[in-house]
């Protein structure tokens, strides 16, 4: 049965970088932060209370960024396999709260043994993966789009955008400046998606920053909650730490911010969220209902007929760092030659 009305939590919690370390000790260091977790979420529920039923938890909260680290590296020190020990500890955490766990994490994937993946994943009351969501824009990581062929061969085409239907509404799935591209939004909008989930680790200002400007347009847009789980600091890396701490927030179907935590670990972004108000909104007819009023097949073809980053551009090599850059740098020259940017 659907809960209509439930409290969530955007768990904002400090990010220790693996960075530097030994796959050993890597691997020790994300079992760590799982622990940690675990125990402040415990905390969280006995505070918040029982209602409490969605944790979204900030990006890459086991492991940091791969500041420098070659993809093989960091494949092998950080990147978790889609069903492994760390996946089924985080299930359990989620079985024994009862509740619907977001979590940010790089993956591994058997069928692209020599990349990783940015994923997001939903795990249920029962402690089983109900929804994964692999990044799909992204400046310095492998993406499904950079080997997009054989990603839909091995996985199909629902997979990447996937919404889940659960008691909790229909949940999807956004990492960090995915935020910024408002047609992923909008396509897992018109996937059903009625709570947006947004891992993140960004940059945190008392102004509103572009991702904050952005989540409030994503919500009203789509007329969707947006639960957004910033990182509470991060150590272990040469970056000042409370760079990226604070600002986790909620937001309504109108853009209206429900709640937002200031800087360091946190559980004040939780607020209610009310699934019968947002789909009588969404119901109702009139000028405000965006969704309702999107022109998917107007859209499709000016997509179609511009040229940005290209599908399979990664084909089958393992790139250095500085591929991204060189990819970059030849989508703004097809941009220019289209006469899009000067």
């Amino acid at each position: 049965m659907t809960n209509t009305s439930y409290r969530a939590l955007a768990l904002q919690t400090a990010t220790h970088s693996v960075t530097g370390l030994s796959v050993t000790d890597a691997r020790a260091a994300i079992e760590t932060a799982i622990a940690r977790i675990g125990a402040q979420i415990r905390a969280s529920r006995a505070w918040i209370g029982p209602d409490l039923r969605l944790v979204v938890l900030p990006e890459y909260a086991l492991t940091g960024f791969p500041l420098g680290e070659p993809i093989p590296a960091w494949r092998d020190k950080a990147a978790l396999p889609p069903g492994g020990p760390e996946y089924e500890a985080l299930g359990a955490i989620a079985q024994e709260q009862g509740i619907h766990l977001v979590v940010n994490a790089y993956e591994s994937d058997p069928h692209f043994p020599d990349l990783y993946f940015q994923a997001c994943v939903v795990l249920g009351p029962t402690g089983e993966e109900v929804l994964r969501a692999r990044r799909l824009y992204s400046m310095y990581s492998p993406t499904p789009y950079d080997v997009w062929s054989r990603y839909l061969d091995a996985y199909g085409r629902d997979s990447v955008l996937p919404v889940a239907r659960t008691p909790l509404g229909n949940l999807a799935c956004l990492s960090s400046e995915e935020i910024l591209y408002p047609e992923l939004s909008r396509s897992l909008a018109l996937r059903g998606a009625e709570v947006l989930c947004q891992p993140t680790s960004e940059a945190s200002s008392p102004r509103l920053t572009p991702k904050a400007i952005a989540r409030r347009a994503r919500a009203i847009e789509n007329l969707a909650y947006l639960v957004s789980a910033n990182s509470g600091g991060l150590t272990g890396i040469a970056i000042p730490a409370d760079s990226t701490s604070g600002g986790s927030e909620l937001i309504d179907f109108e853009g209206r911010v429900l709640a937002q935590a200031g800087p360091g670990e946190s559980l004040v972004a939780a607020a209610e969220l009310d699934l019968a108000a947002l789909r009588r909104h969404r119901a109702r007819p009139g000028m405000g209902n965006l969704l309702s009023r999107a022109k998917p097949a107007l859209w499709a073809g000016e997509y179609g007929r511009l040229e940005g980053e290209r599908p399979d551009e990664l084909g089958d090599a393992v790139p250095d760092r500085s591929w991204f850059g060189r990819r970059q740098r030849a989508t703004l020259d097809r941009l220019r030659e289209a006469g899009v940017i000067s």
